[in-house]
This record gives structure tokens, C-alpha cells and sequence, in this order.
């Protein structure tokens, strides 16, 4: 039976070996839930504690969401904790989970303008020349290798959108 608010509880974190447990007290957690549930003091107790199970859970839960709730837990610990150990190990946890985030969203965003300079029917030097850019830039673009403002990639979606607006033009009789 659960304690009642605001009186002292013990629960345990399950340590790797499975016959020992951490205690983490005055904390409503269940260890079978799921990191990101976990209050702070549990977070910190599996941290200074626990052990490599406790730790890969926490890493998995960063690399899940690298600015969410665990890792900025995490951050918080380790603005006070030493830089050895498994603060250091969580330190690069972080710091890698959020640059893999930061590539996927960069190669998502290149991928969507690719698919914009398509989806416009305009050579890539036209579509360039409508944006007000050059054709050069607008590969920087493409390839990833430079991030658009967002002001820019919006310009995109809009020239795009008034292209597949405009009525297909039909060739002229003089033309037949």
C-alpha cells in the first residue's frame, strides 16, 4: 500500500544483478516504469547508485528525447557533479544524443527542400532566382551543408504552394 502524501516511503530501482535493489526514499516511483516518469531524486539516486542497467535505461531515455525531461534532469545533476565517471559518460550522453537529433533534423529539412525544388516544376537555378537566391546557396541547402532561416524555408513552401496554384497553361491554337 502506498504511503500517504507526505510521509517518508522506500521504494527500490532494480540493480542489474536482480537480487539487490536500490533504495530511493521519500519518492513515489515505480523502478518498472519508465525513466521519463521517475521523479528527479530517483533519477539522481540510479545516477551516484546504481549501475550500468540503471544508467543505459537513463541514456536510452536521452536518446529518445535529448532536450525532454530526463536529459535536462540530467543537465541540472551534472551543473554540480564531477567530471569523472558516469557524470562524464552522461555529459557525452547528452552532448551526442542532442548533435544525432540536430543531423537528423538538418537531413530532414535538406530532404524537404529537395522535395520542394521538385514538387515547384522550376530547375533549380529558376527556383533559386524566385526565392531571391542563388543557385549555389539554394545547393548549400539541399545538400544540408546550410541551414534556411526559417523565414526562408516558409518563402519556399509559399512559392511552391502559388505554383501549384496557377492553372496549367494550355498551348496556344497557333501552337498545334
Amino acid at each position: 500500500m502506498p504511503a500517504p502524501r507526505g510521509h517518508s516511503h522506500r521504494t527500490s530501482l532494480p540493480l542489474s544483478s536482480g537480487s539487490t535493489s536500490l533504495a530511493v526514499r521519500n519518492v513515489d516511483a515505480d523502478p518498472a516504469d519508465p525513466v521519463e516518469t521517475w521523479p528527479y531524486e530517483a533519477l539522481v539516486t540510479a545516477i551516484e547508485r546504481g549501475s550500468v542497467h540503471e544508467w543505459s535505461r537513463i541514456v536510452a531515455a536521452i536518446r529518445r528525447d535529448p532536450w525532454g525531461d530526463v536529459a535536462r534532469s540530467v543537465d541540472d545533476y551534472l551543473r554540480d557533479a564531477d567530471r569523472s565517471g558516469v557524470a562524464e559518460l552522461l555529459r557525452r550522453a547528452v552532448s551526442n544524443s542532442r548533435a544525432a537529433a540536430e543531423d537528423a533534423d538538418r537531413a530532414a529539412v535538406a530532404a524537404r527542400i529537395s522535395e520542394l525544388i521538385g514538387a515547384s516544376g522550376l530547375t533549380a537555378a529558376r527556383f533559386a532566382a524566385q526565392l531571391g537566391t542563388s543557385a549555389s546557396r539554394l545547393s548549400t541547402y539541399a545538400t544540408g551543408k546550410v541551414m534556411p532561416s526559417a523565414a526562408l524555408l516558409m518563402r519556399m513552401e509559399r512559392l511552391v504552394t502559388a505554383m501549384s496554384d496557377r492553372p496549367a497553361e494550355r498551348p496556344s491554337r497557333s501552337s498545334r
